[in-house]
């Protein structure tokens, strides 16, 4: 599996994800699992979403 998550994308994204799971939290709401999904592909680097688009924005060729 090739990272196609980069740099700051990895970071913009599990900061989104932390504040959604907290909001959910706070709102005592299950929206808040949204949450998991940018910060899980933040933390792994991996986003199944960008590979039809040919998007990536990672810079490693691994």
């Amino acid at each position: 599996m090739k990272t196609n998550v980069g740099g700051f994308d990895k970071k913009f994204r599990i900061l989104v994800g932390i504040v959604i799971i907290a909001a959910g939290f706070y709102f005592k709401s299950w929206l808040g699992a949204i949450g998991l999904v940018p910060l899980l592909t933040g933390l792994i680097g991996w986003c199944p979403l960008y590979i039809p688009f040919g998007i990536s924005t990672s810079k490693a060729e691994s």
